[in-house]
């Protein structure tokens, strides 16, 4: 089960912010700034939830105002299944890490 989050999750994080990225880009913001906001957004959420100082769901509420932006986006990301799709692709890398230690068993 580690290596499907932990081995895999950095693979996982890298596309969000690739993707954070590109969204940057489609709003008009120049590349080069896109990626450093999309990286500190991740690098900050990061290091309030490793210092115990904020739950995720805590960061979210903190900056998630009624009818506004935040909850737009909450909204879409929703709509779109991205926590389905993240915990469906460590289910899936974590079963793939079992497959390969048991043929590897095998041999």
């Amino acid at each position: 089960a580690v290596t499907g989050l932990s081995g895999s999750g950095p693979a996982f994080v890298a596309i969000v912010i690739e993707a954070l990225t590109y969204a940057g880009l489609r709003v008009g913001l120049p590349r080069d700034l896109s990626k450093v906001a999309s990286a500190q957004s991740v690098l900050g959420a990061a290091k309030l939830i490793m210092n115990d100082v904020l739950t995720p769901s805590e960061i979210a509420e903190m900056v998630t105002t009624p009818g506004g932006t935040t909850i737009e986006g909450i909204y879409q990301i929703e709509d779109g299944k991205l926590r389905t799709a993240l915990m469906n692709a460590v289910q899936a890398a974590t079963e793939k890490s079992s497959n390969i230690r048991s043929n590897w068993a095998k041999k």
